[in-house]
């Protein structure tokens, strides 16, 4: 018996040491995770989505269409401590729902404590352990990752602070933050950026960014537009030179560019699908930049709340199945490649609208079920966005806790139970939305 308490005695030091050290310190601390579920990467074959082993032959396992969702907020949720059982929850409220894909940003550009680039090249440890933690919680809820590269917009610095690092830095760049697309120092900038996001190693799975398939794609902008079509051009080159570079990093991960799904005055005869005439003069062509051979699926979003507010909700309804159609036609018809909503937005914290809303959500939902059926491009949508209690400061009017909206919640969940059963009929688990 006393040699079983000699031994017992320093076990439990060990482990009242380890506890002290974690709650004091679990800021600063990384624990490594010594399993992780197996999951396959996500490619295309034309005008779908497959999950595929992973092996060296490709072999392909099942088609996938997807019912996700975005949150744009948990790399920073996830740089404190105390505050990752709020991205802990969100990951699992969608699993919960049946939701396989998550998009975000893996971007925070400028000066502050949450900012993940704080000058060209120079990175904060800190943050970058917060998208580590964000990678292996998605993994470990079975959810996929579409992680954006940069902001258009100013929000989280974007392009302007990759702009005003050049201006500061002494280059002669223009006013314009569409230099942002065509200075060759910003893209040098832009192009390291990439470089640290792909090959980093993450601290927790030890498991590189590039060999990750809880990643599902890499976005290289968030909503990509030019102050006019004079830009144009550049925008293509640009889109053109990163995906490969990307590429040339990484071979297993999708890339995607981030649009809106605009039809430029290129595609004249798309024009009167667009929102407005405003819709053509912002130097994006949906058909021109999804072409690109390096960029693997088209992005769209919608908004048809925002795009065209005085309208009726009929004629909103109208636009919105156009709209999905349209872009659904040219993935298969022209771009061979499959058509992801990325995010689709209705202000739904409006009470009085929520029948509203749920019929314009149902109008996509449907149309992508009926793609599933008849095995065409769309594939699938992403409703912007989800939150949870806690994350108030980054709600906007088109952000709602699901479970707060019972109808709402439940067109959700019946979406993403008409997917798996089109393809995963025998495959639902107990405690699964579906069963």
């Amino acid at each position: 018996m006393e040699w079983r308490e000699r031994r017992l005695f320093p076990l439990l030091g060990i482990f009242a040491l380890c506890a002290v050290l974690y709650l004091s310190f679990n800021d600063d601390l990384s624990f490594p995770v010594l399993w992780q579920p197996t999951m396959g990467f996500v490619a295309t074959n034309s005008t779908h989505f497959f999950i595929t082993d992973g092996s060296d032959e490709g072999g392909v396992q099942s088609p996938l269409y997807i019912n996700g969702w975005n949150s744009y907020w948990l790399m920073e949720k996830s740089v404190w401590g105390p505050s990752r059982s709020i991205v802990s929850k969100m990951l699992k409220m969608g699993s919960q729902m049946g939701l396989t894909v998550c998009r975000t940003w893996a971007f925070s550009d400028g000066d502050g404590p949450i900012a993940l680039q704080v000058s060209p090249g120079v990175f904060n440890e800190r943050v970058f352990r917060g998208l580590d933690y964000v990678i292996v919680e998605a993994r470990k809820r079975g959810i996929r990752l579409i992680l954006s590269l940069v902001n258009n917009l100013n929000a989280f610095g974007g392009k302007a602070q990759y702009v005003r690092w050049a201006k500061a830095a002494g280059f002669n760049v223009s006013t314009s933050d569409d230099s942002f697309f065509s200075h060759p120092a910003i893209k040098d900038y832009y192009k390291a950026y990439i470089k640290a996001i792909v090959t980093r190693k993450n601290s927790l799975s030890r498991v590189k960014y590039a060999n990750e398939p809880a990643i599902f794609a890499w976005e290289l902008i968030n909503e990509p537009r030019c102050l006019s079509n004079s830009s144009a051009p550049v925008l293509q080159a640009w889109i053109t030179e990163m995906a490969a570079y990307i590429k040339s990093l990484d071979q297993k991960h999708l890339v995607t560019v981030g649009l809106e799904g605009f039809y430029g005055p290129e595609t004249a005869k798309r024009s009167g699908v667009n929102p407005g005439e405003w819709a053509a003069s912002l130097g994006t062509d949906f058909i021109q930049n999804s072409a690109i051979s390096n960029i693997d699926f088209a992005s769209m979003h919608a908004y048809p709340n925002s795009w065209i507010k005085d309208a009726d909700l009929e004629t909103k309804k109208n636009f919105l199945s156009h709209w999905v159609d349209a872009h659904i036609n040219d993935g298969d018809s022209l771009l061979k490649k499959p058509v992801l909503l990325t995010e689709v937005g209705f202000p739904i914290r409006m009470n009085k609208q929520e029948n509203d809303i749920n019929k314009l959500l149902k109008i996509v939902y449907d149309r992508i079920s009926e793609s599933a059926n008849k095995g065409e491009a769309g594939a699938g949508a992403l409703i912007w966005q989800l939150v949870v209690e806690g994350v108030e400061d980054y709600s906007d009017q088109y952000s709602f806790i699901a479970w707060d909206y019972p109808s709402t919640y439940e067109l959700i969940t019946q979406q993403s139970c008409r997917l798996r059963r089109i393809f995963s009929p025998s495959k639902t688990k107990d405690g699964h939305p579906c069963r």
